[in-house]
């Protein structure tokens, strides 16, 4: 959506890899914005953001308009069940058919051989990944759709453009879910209670400063079903607000 950093152009990288030529597409959804939420303060940046895709050597932006997504008298919506239950689709109401939607109209705009996602917003890689299959998306390969593992700061932190809302002092706050994360993954890898150590990971997070927890849950990292213990496929997924700012973040374990 824009606003891009580091982690969005080591995308770009990755892609440079697997194929001749990249493709970028920048676009604001307002479909996969809930009420109240932040489509009209999200950083737009058209510019810089073009000058830093050139910097990359991508072959093309595509950047439409809402408009163009949305044209009068659009009725059509996608709802992938499933891998949207829970965390960000129950915290989000309609999040995911929001971005199923506008990922499939970029697919079928673009016409890409493959395409990549990054792996902080994993619930959105495996609503996507779904639902190409499903609806038997035309790419050569049904493992076309490619995560690419998150790129933090030095500190921890996840790369996100809502980041820049931080104020210097959530920001250093904000260090403490990757770290607090980390911590309850050792646990249960040893072991130890998932509920009670879940817990001891959101007292840490609201101890550090953050106003509320929205979910800290372990997954299943393919059908994102909830799980009681490591299954070997298990991922911890977070979602924390402080100061304002709604910060995801997943991790194996």
């Amino acid at each position: 959506m824009g606003a891009l950093h580091d982690g969005h152009l080591t995308l770009m990288r990755a892609a440079a890899e697997k194929a001749d030529h990249v493709i970028a597409s920048i676009f604001v959804n307002p479909r996969q914005f809930g009420e109240g939420e932040d489509l009209d303060a999200y950083p737009r940046q058209l510019a810089e953001d073009s000058a830093k895709l050139e910097s990359e050597g991508v072959a093309l932006l595509w950047a439409p308009d809402v408009a163009a997504m949305y044209p009068a008298g659009y009725a059509t919506n996608i709802s992938v069940s499933g891998v949207s239950a829970g965390l960000c689709g129950g915290d989000r109401p309609g999040h995911f058919d929001g971005v199923a939607t506008v990922v499939c109209k970029l697919f079928n705009q673009v016409r890409p051989d493959m395409a990549l996602f990054g792996e902080k917003d994993w619930q959105q890689l495996a609503v996507i990944r779904r639902m190409a299959r499903d609806l038997d998306l035309a790419f050569p390969h049904v493992d076309a759709i490619h995560g690419v593992p998150t790129v933090r700061e030095a500190d921890g932190l996840a790369m996100s453009s809502r980041n820049a809302y931080l104020s210097a002092e959530h920001r250093a706050a904000a260090a403490t879910l990757p770290r607090a994360m980390d911590e309850a993954i050792a646990r249960i890898r040893d072991g130890q209670h998932v509920g009670r150590t879940l817990a001891a990971m959101e007292d840490e997070l609201l101890g550090a400063g953050f106003s509320r927890v929205d979910y800290a849950e372990l997954r299943d990292a393919d059908s994102i079903a909830s799980l009681d213990g490591d299954n070997g496929n298990a991922r911890l997924f977070v979602a924390a607000r402080i100061g304002g700012t709604r910060l995801i973040d997943n991790k194996p374990v």
